[in-house]
């Protein structure tokens, strides 16, 4: 009933750029935080950046000065902006939104199916 589709992932060579997005569909009332995380083979999944409905942005100490995280809310949909790529980037991306399905439900986690990235040295 509710959807993150992630796209834009890709193969980057070193100090390039890529532009993530993530639409969220179906039964939606209202989104609370949206965010980006990534795991690479061997690793855990880590927060990469969110955002709150409000704009409010946080970031991972790795991608300070490099990723920037929007959002367009009347979209439903968030973007990761990623300069600067390092190999050590490489991972799959995956999207996360907190969602309220109707106004007399809780808010609700729900992920997208992640998209690769790859960045080449």
């Amino acid at each position: 009933q509710v959807q993150l589709v992630e796209s834009g992932g890709g193969l980057v060579q070193a100090g390039g750029s890529l532009r993530l997005s993530c639409v969220a569909s179906g039964n939606i009332f209202s989104i609370g935080v949206m965010g980006w995380h990534r795991q690479a083979p061997g690793n855990e999944r880590e927060l990469v950046a969110t955002i709150t409905s409000g704009g409010i942005t946080s970031y991972a100490d790795s991608v300070k000065g490099r990723f920037t995280i929007s959002r367009d809310n009347a979209k439903n949909t968030v973007y990761l902006q990623m300069h600067s790529l390092k190999p050590e980037d490489t991972a799959v991306y995956y999207c996360s939104a907190t969602i309220q399905q109707t106004r007399f439900r809780t808010y609700a986690n729900y992920w997208g199916q992640g998209t690769q990235v790859t960045v080449s040295s």
